[in-house]
């Protein structure tokens, strides 16, 4: 969006949707075991690494058959927002320290402004998406309580 990259690479998943032949776990044991890593406080992005790196489970979405944010909701330990946004705004909390303490710093003030606008044009998609309640509003004062 603000960064002058045009790269597409990426991975590709499987075409086959089923869980693999070797994988001897339950959709009932992942679901488990997401809910235990989620009430330790990891993302659903860390917990999907958790399960692939130590417990062998490629895809969730292909043992389960939905997605570890699903899951969080129908368990009702979904975050409050979303995570993408949740670290865009921790990047501009830290981009606002680093600015109190160097203060010519215009290069990091200009990044600030970009990560900024990031922020206010993604919690303006959520609100039409109703993933945040339409009273959300993105202030630098306030910007710190929304992350503890």
């Amino acid at each position: 969006m603000h960064s002058k990259g045009k790269g597409i690479s990426a991975s590709a998943l499987p075409y086959r949707r089923t869980p693999p032949s070797w994988l001897k776990t339950t959709p009932e044991d992942v679901v488990e075991h997401i809910a235990k890593l989620a009430r330790k406080g990891m993302t659903p992005s860390q917990i999907g690494i958790t399960l692939r790196d130590s417990h062998g489970i490629p895809q969730v979405r292909f043992v389960t058959g939905s997605k570890i944010l699903r899951i969080l909701k129908m368990e009702g330990i979904a975050p409050d927002i979303p995570e993408d946004l949740f670290h865009l705004i921790k990047k501009a909390i830290s981009i606002r320290k680093h600015l109190e303490v160097n203060r010519k710093d215009k290069d990091g003030k200009y990044r600030l402004i970009l990560v900024e606008s990031r922020i206010h044009r993604l919690a303006r998609y959520y609100k039409t998406k109703q993933q945040i309640p339409p009273t959300f509003k993105y202030e630098a004062s306030t910007a710190s309580t929304l992350i503890s």
